[in-house]
C-alpha cells in the first residue's frame, strides 16, 4: 500500500533524459511533483535521438508516409510548442513559415506521387492546409536565393521547425531551476522501482527509447544521418525538401547560417559513423539545391538511431498501474512529443485521457515483457 496521504507531494521517477523525458520531467515538476530524472548518459544528451535531428514540425509533408493519428499529433504540436517554449527561461529558435518541396525535372513523377499522397490525406483531415503548386517565379519569390534553379515546386503552408539542441539545453536549465534531481550516468529500468511501497516513487515513467528494449523487445532502432554545415553564402529561410527516387533530402536552416542536411531513415540500428558514400550523396544533393553549399564548412557529421515499433507508430503502455512506458516516436519525435506529453499528463492528473482517443492511442497493460 502507498503510505502517502493524498495531500503529500507526489514523487515521480523519469527514466531517460532525451526529448520525451525532459519534457515530461518539466511538466511533472510544474504540476507539483517531486521529480527524479535518471539517464545512462550526461546532461548534453549525447546518446539521445533528439540530439541528432532536424526538428521539423511538418504534419502535411509527413502525411505522405504515416497514419492519420500521427498527422493529428503533428497539428496538435504546432499549436502546443509555442506555449511549451514560453514556459522556458532560455530562448529556443522556432519558425513557422511553411516548407518547400522541390525536384529536378527527371524526378517529376516522384513529385506527382508525393502530391497525390498529400491530397489524399487532406481528404481525411480537413484541418490540413492545402498544398500550393509553384512555378519558377513563385519559388523565387519565396526563396530568392534559389533564383531560377527550379521550375516547379510545392509550398506546404503552416509547417514549422525548432532548434533541437537549444531546446534540450533550455529544458535542462528548467529542470535545474525546478530542482529536479538529476542522476547522470545512472541507467535505471522500471524493475528498479516498486511504486507505492515505502520510500519508493508514486509514479515511474520509462522514456528511454532504445534503452527500453529489455522490457519492450519490439522496439527497434532506425538509423538517421545528418550533416550540420555553416554556409554564409546560403540564405534559405525555410525547410526545403528535395524529391529523389532513393532518398528524399531535407535542408533545414537554423540561426546564423547553420543548416542541417539529412535524409529520412535507414532500416538499421548501426551506430557507426556515416559512410563516405552517404556523406557525398547528401552534400552533392544539397549543392544541386544551392551552389553556395560548395563553400560551406562542415561543422558535424552525426548518426543516431530513432526508437521505432513494428508499425512505426508511437505507443503508451503500462507495466503496472503507475508505471508508464512511452516509446516508438520513430522519425516524428519533435512533431508528436507534445501530444504524447499531454496524454500522459491527463492520465496522471485524471486517471484517464480524453486526448488519447483523438490520437488513436490506447493506454493498455503490457503483455510483451522480457522474462
Amino acid at each position: 500500500m502507498n503510505s502517502r496521504t493524498p495531500s503529500t507531494t507526489p514523487v515521480s521517477a523519469v527514466l531517460g533524459a532525451g526529448l520525451m523525458g525532459r519534457l515530461l520531467a518539466v511538466q511533472l515538476a510544474r504540476a507539483g511533483h517531486k521529480v527524479e530524472l535518471f539517464d545512462a548518459g550526461g546532461p548534453q544528451a549525447e546518446g539521445a535521438a533528439a540530439r541528432v535531428a532536424a526538428a521539423m514540425l511538418a504534419p502535411l509533408a509527413e502525411s505522405a508516409v504515416t497514419e492519420t493519428s500521427v498527422v493529428r499529433m503533428g497539428l496538435h504540436a504546432l499549436a502546443r510548442w509555442p506555449a511549451l517554449m514560453a514556459q522556458l527561461d532560455q530562448p529556443v529558435f522556432f519558425q513557422q513559415k511553411g516548407s518547400l518541396v522541390l525536384w529536378h525535372r527527371q524526378d517529376a513523377a516522384e513529385a506527382a506521387r508525393f502530391a497525390h499522397q498529400l491530397n489524399a490525406m487532406r481528404s481525411s483531415i480537413a484541418e490540413l492546409p492545402a498544398l500550393q503548386a509553384l512555378d519558377a517565379a513563385a519559388i523565387a519569390r519565396l526563396e530568392p536565393a534559389l533564383g531560377s534553379r527550379f521550375t516547379q515546386g510545392l509550398f506546404l503552408p503552416g509547417e514549422g521547425q525548432l532548434d533541437n539542441r537549444q531546446l534540450l539545453s533550455a529544458l535542462l536549465h528548467q529542470l535545474e531551476k525546478l530542482q529536479v534531481r538529476l542522476h547522470w550516468h545512472s541507467p535505471r529500468d522500471p524493475g528498479d522501482f516498486a511504486p507505492g511501497q515505502s520510500g519508493q516513487p508514486d509514479w515511474v515513467f520509462d522514456c528511454r527509447g532504445l534503452g527500453a528494449r529489455g522490457q519492450w523487445p519490439a522496439v527497434r532502432g532506425v538509423r538517421g544521418e545528418i550533416i550540420r554545415v555553416h554556409a554564409p553564402e546560403v540564405t534559405l529561410t525555410r525547410p526545403t525538401r528535395l524529391m529523389h527516387p532513393r532518398y528524399p533530402l531535407y535542408i533545414v536552416p537554423k540561426q546564423d547560417h547553420l543548416f542541417v542536411i539529412g535524409a529520412t531513415e535507414i532500416e538499421s540500428d548501426d551506430l557507426s559513423p556515416a559512410s563516405v558514400r552517404s556523406t557525398l550523396e547528401l552534400l552533392s544533393a544539397a549543392y544541386t539545391v544551392h551552389s553556395g553549399f560548395a563553400e560551406a564548412r562542415i561543422v558535424e557529421i552525426a548518426t543516431q538511431c530513432r526508437p521505432a515499433l513494428p508499425d512505426n507508430l508511437p505507443a503508451i503502455r503500462t507495466l503496472d498501474p503507475r508505471v508508464l512506458q512511452i516509446n516508438g516516436l520513430f522519425r516524428h519525435g519533435f512533431m508528436i512529443a507534445p501530444a504524447l506529453l499531454d496524454v500522459v499528463m491527463e492520465w496522471v492528473c485524471d486517471g484517464e485521457s480524453v486526448l488519447a482517443s483523438t490520437f488513436d492511442l490506447n493506454i493498455e497493460p503490457a503483455f510483451e515483457v522480457a522474462s
